[in-house]
């Protein structure tokens, strides 16, 4: 029994790829050696390695079978030795399945992918922004980078995990930094200190700006002070977090019913929202843009941020102009597809 077990544990450690290769060289000689046997039994080497597949998966169609003595004698070669090759492939395989996903799970396996989205540091807020973005592009790929161990969202294939320092350039490579769409940095919610959380999402901001400066980047910052070091590194966008939901509570008591507004525009599975529409090459003015949004149901809002455009209808619509109009999904639809 002591050799027994000796032999089974070496076999055991024996290389995934010398198993394989062992195997698939069993398989091919099995069915050269039972082809050259009985060739009037198998009249092609196809049918007999069909033979000696179905005879060590413990198959045993019975359209094909050995013959001779020499025949069936092989055919007990290949029940003893087959059939424990192919549970140890089998074996292995499970293993191999099994290791890819604890590294999946652990957040160790490379993204490969583009044209996706990056939540830096998880929290309840970076949950929200994924039941967000999903909602407005269910098909849409999203990569948490975070430094614990354990993926946040096991049940969801569609987000991928990486463990480790998101202001290293070997993480953010990781999650194919150059090949996404856009990144969002939260602010690290094991950090109290506001003042040394906002200096990591600082250090990670300027880690993305250096490997990537043409990327959208989005952060959330606790300290309106620390927002000019944050435009130094050329941030795209930020939003102050407590100041957010402050100005919402004030703004709920002093002018009731104003919250409900803003609640819609920020939840996109709730009444209408915001979109991007194109410049129609018709509209000179902001007027004809207000008017030829206005005749699908939508109301023009902006031009990127500037929300007085409404004030100054008879300008002309510069060429960089990014149009914002309110109206529901079916209507944005629409003024897309004229």
């Amino acid at each position: 029994m002591p050799f027994f077990l000796r032999t089974m544990m070496k076999v055991l450690r024996v290389p995934k790829r010398t198993i394989f290769i062992v195997v698939i060289a069993f398989v091919l000689g099995s069915a050269s050696i039972a082809y050259a046997i009985e060739p009037t039994t198998f009249h092609t080497w196809f049918n007999a390695l069909y033979w000696v597949m179905t005879t060590m998966a413990t198959v045993g169609y019975g359209d094909y079978f050995a013959k001779t003595v020499r025949g069936k004698i092989f055919t007990l070669f290949i029940y003893v030795f087959g059939i424990g090759l192919l549970s140890l492939v089998i074996g292995k395989i499970i293993d191999l399945l099994s290791t890819v996903y604890k590294h999946w799970e652990a957040g160790k396996l490379n993204f490969h992918g583009k044209d996706h989205i990056i939540l830096i540091n998880w929290s309840k807020k970076a949950q929200y922004a994924i039941e967000e973005i999903l909602s407005f592009s269910p098909s849409s790929h999203i990569v948490v980078i975070d430094e614990s161990d354990k993926h946040p969202v096991t049940d969801r294939q569609e987000i991928h995990f990486i463990s480790g320092d998101p202001s290293s350039e070997e993480i953010l490579e990781k999650a194919m930094l150059k090949q996404a769409k856009a990144v969002i940095i939260f602010a690290d919610t094991r950090i109290d200190e506001p003042a040394l959380a906002d200096g990591k999402t600082l250090l990670i901001a300027s880690s993305i700006e250096r490997l990537h400066p043409a990327i959208h980047t989005t952060v959330e910052i606790t300290q309106e002070k620390n927002t000019k070091n944050f435009r130094h590194v050329h941030v795209n966008d930020f939003v102050l977090s407590y100041d957010a939901v402050s100005r919402l509570a004030v703004r709920a008591a002093l002018q009731q019913g104003s919250s409900e507004i803003i609640n819609q525009l920020i939840r996109r599975e709730v009444g209408d929202d915001i979109y991007e529409i194109p410049v129609r090459p018709e509209w000179k003015t902001y007027k004809d843009a207000f008017q030829g949004a206005l005749e699908y149901g939508a109301t023009l809002l902006s031009d990127r941020g500037d929300l007085g455009i409404n004030r100054k209808l008879n300008d002309p619509i510069p060429e960089d102009a990014r149009l914002f109009v309110v109206s529901d999904e079916q209507t944005y639809r629409r003024l897309l597809a004229i």
